[in-house]
């Protein structure tokens, strides 16, 4: 597989991600006391700028040889911090609204998660290409 191609792979499953977190989690939430005017949630806006991270650093990152290695950690990192965090606001919100047992993988964040971890996995087959070549 060409270099490109997994480099376009990576972008398209980070934008994606991002796209679907921003539409999940809007940094910008309505004014309960204000109808008609929006307040900044900086708790959202570091999530969201996590994924700005993975959009715009990683893939800079994997563009050289030589950086791919920082891409691929930064990457990794990325992947493993969204993933405690994802997995424990999705069990939190689990006991909060009782959801039951088998409605759980659905309403889970568990897809998002998968999202995330093909991200790690296209990363690391293009950093493979990087330093061991193809094959």
């Amino acid at each position: 597989m060409k270099k490109s191609t997994l480099l376009i792979a990576l972008v398209l499953l980070a934008v994606g991600g991002s796209l679907l977190h921003y539409r999940i989690h809007n940094f910008m939430v309505p004014d309960k006391l204000h109808s008609g005017t929006f307040i900044f949630d900086g708790t959202k806006f570091l999530a969201t700028l996590l994924c700005a991270v993975d959009v715009i650093l990683v893939t800079i990152l994997f563009t050289s040889r030589k950086t791919a290695v920082y891409g691929y950690l930064l990457n990794g990192l990325l992947v493993i911090y969204g993933t405690v965090l994802m997995a424990h606001f999705s069990i939190a919100e689990m006991v909060v609204k009782a959801i039951p047992p088998d409605a759980m993988l659905v309403k889970s964040t568990l897809p998002d998660i998968g999202i995330a971890w093909a991200d790690f996995f296209v990363g690391k087959a293009l950093y493979d290409l990087y330093t061991k070549g193809p094959g």
